[in-house]
């Protein structure tokens, strides 16, 4: 796809507001608070992904990039019991899991003679591991891959195993990163809003504890991403509210490497009534993060949550990233009923779906550098 000319964006509304925030996207200005949430309730889904389109390709041009990874996920016990969640279970639940550290290794050394560059580590918050317990499996994981990006723990999961290890925040963090952790992905920052919160994930730490957790990662040179759980029982000005806390760290530290998208899936937990947004809506919901988030350098469509076939679809709604190959190590989403059961994608695979899309498929490592164009 071409970048769009702005005379054609034009033809696709008559809304004087809508046709404001285009002129703005054109010319390089942020968007406020009033003219996203405008996005999301006015205007027809194609004007927003042809805007979405362009801001992609102002950023990345044609590239579309993903990895070569791997993920890790330790346990599925947790303190917490979020009512969106299909993934956690009590220590007695007999599909409960509890890796050792040398199991976690076994899973590790089936890549040693593979060409993998990121391993990716979440689970449940664990009542008994803290700091260290995780920090010794990150050494380990370094002597067995050498050259490893470890990517690992959301803000929920890393304030637990610090106050556990009776560390300040700043000071669990350091020991991390003196432990080889290299960055933070952006799980467990659902919707900010404390009201929804309340409603979805009532016992876990709110909006204030996952952005200063983010916030302290960057200071301490470990860079994150952030997500969003949309598609439940939030509004859309939730939904502008909290990138609109994301955007205004993203402006203090510049420390977040990418915007992730994560949609609600209703398999398996207890807020099944609400069903599931419809396609339309997570396309609009790409492209209004895309337009919106304008300190981000990199939106990510995470293709075991979407499918390989939506997927494409978000690279034509502001997506320039896919995230990895996986290998079939993560349950979390097939748990909650994606369709992807077994998420594995070799490259060959994601190079085929990325050009079939239109676009140039880049490997890259964890923080963006480019590996190898195809």
């Amino acid at each position: 796809m071409e970048p769009v000319d702005f005379e054609i964006v034009k033809k696709l509304t008559a809304d004087s507001f809508l046709l404001k925030i285009a002129e703005k996207v054109y010319s390089g200005r942020r968007i406020t608070d009033e003219e996203g949430l405008a996005l999301f309730e006015k205007a027809p889904l194609p004007y927003v992904m042809l805007l979405a389109s362009y801001i992609k390709e102002q950023k990345t041009g044609k590239k579309v990039f993903f990895n070569k990874n791997f993920h890790i996920e330790p346990t599925n016990i947790c303190i917490y019991k979020c009512q969106f969640c299909s993934y956690r279970r009590d220590k007695n639940d007999t599909d409960a899991w509890d890796y050792s550290i040398e199991e976690m290794l076994n899973i590790v050394r089936q890549f040693q003679n593979k060409d993998v560059t990121e391993v990716h580590i979440v689970g449940g918050v664990h009542p008994e591991h803290d700091v260290h317990f995780y920090g010794k499996l990150i050494r380990e994981i370094k002597k067995i891959l050498p050259g490893i990006h470890v990517k690992a723990f959301t803000a929920i999961e890393l304030y637990f195993m610090i106050k556990k290890a009776k560390m300040d925040m700043e000071e669990g963090l350091r020991t991390l990163k003196a432990y080889g952790l290299d960055s933070i992905p952006g799980g467990g920052a659902e919707i900010f809003d404390k009201t929804i919160r309340r409603q979805i994930c009532a016992d876990k730490g709110g909006a204030d504890l996952w952005l200063k957790v983010h916030q302290l990662a960057h200071q301490n040179g470990i860079p994150s991403n952030a997500t969003i759980l949309y598609g439940h029982v939030e509004a859309y000005k939730h939904r502008i509210d909290h990138m609109s806390r994301l955007r205004e760290l993203q402006d203090q530290t510049g420390g977040f490497n990418a915007f992730i998208p994560l949609k609600y899936k209703k398999a398996n937990n207890k807020l099944s009534h609400v069903g599931e947004v419809p396609i339309t809506e997570d396309m609009r919901n790409f492209a209004v993060s895309r337009i919106y988030l304008d300190n981000f350098a990199h939106i990510k469509a995470y293709w075991p949550m979407l499918g390989k076939e939506e997927t494409m679809l978000a690279l034509h709604a502001g997506a320039d990233d896919i995230d990895g190959t996986i290998e079939d190590t993560t349950k979390i989403y097939s748990m909650a009923g994606a369709e992807e059961k077994n998420p594995v994608m070799t490259v060959s695979e994601m190079v085929h779906l990325v050009k079939k899309a239109g676009y140039i498929p880049v490997e890259r490592d964890s923080v963006y550098h480019e590996l190898k164009k195809y």
